[in-house]
């Protein structure tokens, strides 16, 4: 149990370039899938949906209509009032599970890390170096922030207003549009639905234009992992085909 727990999803804790088993990862990225699909339908409910609630069982008829002819009802309808406690303690676990990821000390804290390592021991593992995921994970952290925000401008406008030491953001307005939250939930769902479903990283493609366009400087993991034992049992493979054919081909004539 010790050594599992050391180990993790990395090939080898103590590489200077760390591995991480991607089977692991991409059950995880199913997982957490979870939360920007909640999210979803939470801000499609605040965005879209009416803030009045009407109960019907008030409805009195005025016996009056209107200029279209349309019977008119007099009701009780009260304002909507929204509490993201729920949405705000997902959202605060999806940052952890995000941060926790990116390091080994921190991974052994992670239950969805450790759940899916244990998922994964019996399947053959795909390693891919971690140094592309943090950057993607990175992408996940930044929007969740702003998710946060969105659902506690007040808790961030005090903050910011004590530590500016003015007015510089209202407290008792929304001051994101909804826009910004609704296009990047949809955003996130579709970069770990890829992840989880094609094993597609969309981060790790944007990681690697950067290193390609000089902006990140990293080196290539892919080059120092070359698996000299692996190509020569494949060139092995490829010779001994190459005889057995030329031998039958020898016999038929």
């Amino acid at each position: 149990m010790l050594d599992f727990m050391k180990q993790l999803w990395f090939r080898d804790p103590n590489e200077s370039a760390l591995y991480i088993n991607e089977v692991a990862m991409r059950m995880r990225a199913g997982i957490l899938l979870f939360i920007p699909l909640y999210m979803g339908f939470t801000l499609l409910d605040v965005v879209y949906s009416s803030s009045w609630v009407v109960d019907g069982n008030t409805a009195v008829d005025t016996y009056d209509t209107d200029w279209d002819g349309n019977i008119l009802y007099t009701v009780e309808a009260v304002k909507r009032t929204y509490e993201y406690s729920v949405q705000t303690a997902l959202l605060l676990y999806g940052l952890f599970e995000m941060l926790a990821g990116m390091f080994v000390f921190s991974a052994r804290f992670s239950p969805t890390i450790i759940l899916c390592t244990y998922l994964a021991r019996n399947i053959p593992p795909v390693w891919k170096p971690l140094v592309p995921k943090r950057f993607a994970w990175s992408i996940g952290v930044t929007l969740m922030t702003i998710c946060l925000v969105f659902f506690n401008p007040e808790t961030f406008a005090s903050w910011i207003n004590n530590l500016w030491g003015s007015q510089l953001l209202s407290e008792t307005e929304q001051f994101i549009p909804y826009w910004i939250p609704v296009s990047m939930v949809w955003v996130c769902i579709g970069f770990m639905w890829l992840e989880a479903t094609f094993g597609y990283c969309v981060g790790c493609k944007v990681h690697a234009l950067l290193v390609w366009m000089g902006i990140i400087k990293e080196e290539c993991y892919d080059c120092n992992n070359i698996d000299w034992d692996e190509i020569a049992r494949k060139h092995k493979a490829k010779q001994a085909l190459k005889e057995s054919n030329a031998s039958d081909s020898m016999k038929q004539h």
